[in-house]
C-alpha cells in the first residue's frame, strides 16, 4: 500500500442530507420550541420558590397608617410565605414618596393630596383621612382665618404640613403668617397640653386617640374647615365631608356639639412600578379577601383603627390623585372582566374560519399547480419515450 496516499475518513451519514427544506424547518422549529419550553419551566420553578422581600414605609408609629400597615404585614405573610414585608416608621407622606421614588422602599402609604413621583403606582385606598383642627378655648378663634399670627402645633414636614398650607392659601394666608411648633406629632401635642400653642392640625382618621385626648382632657375644641368644594377646584384630591356630632364624645355636652364641615383625602397604598405584577396582584387579593383577618391583627389598644379596614377599596378614577394603578392591582380588580377574546368571540371565530378557508384554498391551489407541473412533466417524458421508440422502429430515419 502506498504510504504517500492519505487515508480518507469514512463519510459520516448526514441526517439532514436527504430531507427536504420544509422538513428541516419543522425539525429546527420543534427543537427551538423544546429548548424554549424547558427554559420557561425552569425559570417558573425558580421564580415560584423565590422569597420576595418588600419594605413598606408607613409614617409615624402612632398613626393609623402605620398600625394598619403592621396588620397588613402579618396577614400577607400568613397567607403567602413567599412574600415578606418590613414596615418602617417615617416622618410621613413626603418622606414615604421620596423613599419609594429612590427605590429604598417598594410599598408606601400616602395622603392622596401629596404629589407622588413618576415611579409610584396605586394599589388600594386604605381609608379616608380627615382634616381636623383642634383649637384652644379662645373666643377670638372661630374660623380658620383667625389663626393668622397664632402658634400652630404642626411639624413642618410630611403631608400634614402641605395640606395645612393648601388650606391656608385658600383663605389668603401664607406660611409666614403662622408660628409652627413641634418636631413631630407628640411634640406638638405636648405643646398643646402645656398651652404653648393655640391650635393643633392633624390629617387623621376619625376617632384618632391623640385628638380624643386633646378634646376630652385638655380643653380642646374642634373647629370647622369650610369651603372644601371650592378648594377642590385647585386641589382635586380634596373631598367635602363632615365630622359628625358626638364623634369624640356622645354624652352631653357632645364633642363636637354640632356636625362640622371639613376636608377629607384618601390614604392610599402605593407601590413602585418595578415591583413584580404577580406580587402586587397577590397583595391586592389579600387586602380584598382577608379584611377580617387584617382587622383581627390590629392590637386591642388600637381598636379605633379596626373600623378603617372596611374602607379598603380599589383606587378611584375620580379621586383626584392622578396616580396610575399598578398593573398587578389592575389584574386583580379586573379579574372578573371578560378578556378581549371572550368579548369578541364571534368576530374571532369568523376571522379564524376565514383564515382556515383561505389557507385551505391556498393549499389546494398549490396542490393544483404542483399537480399541473407533474402532469406536464409526465406528458413530456411520455412524449420523449414515444419519440425514442419511433427512432428504434425506423433506423432508416436516423441515417438520413
Amino acid at each position: 500500500m502506498n504510504s504517500s496516499k492519505k487515508l480518507r475518513k469514512p463519510n459520516r451519514p448526514n441526517f439532514f442530507h436527504h430531507l427536504d427544506p420544509l422538513t428541516i424547518l419543522v425539525f429546527l422549529s420543534l427543537g427551538g420550541l423544546t429548548i424554549g419550553l424547558v427554559a420557561a419551566v425552569t425559570w417558573h420553578l425558580v421564580y415560584r420558590n423565590q422569597v420576595h422581600h418588600l419594605t413598606l414605609v408607613a409614617g409615624n408609629r402612632d398613626g393609623e397608617s402605620y398600625i394598619l400597615s403592621q396588620a397588613i404585614e402579618k396577614v400577607v405573610e400568613a397567607n403567602n410565605p413567599k412574600i415578606t414585608i418590613d414596615v418602617k416608621e417615617t416622618g410621613g407622606t413626603t418622606e414615604n414618596i421620596k423613599l419609594l421614588e429612590a427605590g429604598k422602599a417598594q410599598l408606601a402609604t400616602a395622603q392622596a393630596d401629596v404629589p407622588a413621583g413618576s415611579s409610584a403606582r396605586a394599589v388600594a385606598v386604605l381609608y379616608r383621612d380627615i382634616f381636623q383642627l383642634v383649637v384652644k378655648q379662645k373666643p377670638e378663634i372661630n374660623h380658620f382665618s383667625d389663626l393668622k399670627g397664632k402658634r400652630i402645633g404642626l411639624p413642618q414636614t410630611g403631608g400634614q404640613f402641605r395640606s395645612f398650607i393648601h388650606v391656608a392659601k385658600h383663605y389668603g394666608l401664607k406660611e409666614e403668617d403662622f408660628q409652627f411648633i413641634g418636631a413631630n406629632d407628640e411634640d406638638a401635642d405636648q405643646a398643646f397640653r402645656q398651652n404653648r400653642v393655640d391650635a393643633v392640625f392633624r390629617v387623621r382618621a376619625l376617632g384618632n386617640t391623640s385628638i380624643l385626648e386633646l378634646v376630652q382632657k385638655h380643653q380642646g375644641r374642634l373647629l370647622s374647615i369650610e369651603q372644601a368644594a371650592a378648594m377642590r377646584i385647585k386641589y382635586p384630591a380634596f373631598e367635602p365631608t363632615i365630622i359628625p356630632q358626638g364623634a369624640y364624645k356622645g354624652s352631653l355636652p357632645s364633642v363636637p356639639v354640632n356636625a362640622l364641615p371639613t376636608v377629607a383625602v384618601q390614604r392610599v397604598l402605593l407601590a413602585n412600578e418595578k415591583v413584580d405584577k404577580s406580587i402586587i396582584q397577590e397583595i391586592t387579593a389579600i387586602l380584598d379577601e382577608h379584611r377580617q383577618e387584617i382587622a383581627d391583627a390590629i392590637p386591642k389598644e388600637f381598636d379605633e383603627v379596626k373600623p378603617l379596614v372596611a374602607g379598603i377599596s380599589s383606587p378611584s378614577t375620580t379621586g383626584g390623585t392622578g396616580i396610575p394603578t399598578h398593573l398587578g392591582a389592575i389584574a386583580f380588580y379586573e379579574r372578573d372582566k371578560p378578556s378581549f377574546i371572550q368579548e369578541n368571540a364571534d368576530y374571532v371565530g369568523l376571522i379564524l374560519t376565514i383564515a382556515l378557508l383561505l389557507g385551505s384554498w391556498i393549499w389546494q391551489l398549490k396542490s393544483w399547480i404542483e399537480q399541473g407541473k407533474k402532469d406536464a412533466a409526465d406528458l413530456y417524458i411520455k412524449s420523449a419515450i414515444e419519440l425514442m421508440k419511433d427512432d428504434d422502429r425506423n433506423p432508416e430515419m436516423r441515417l438520413k
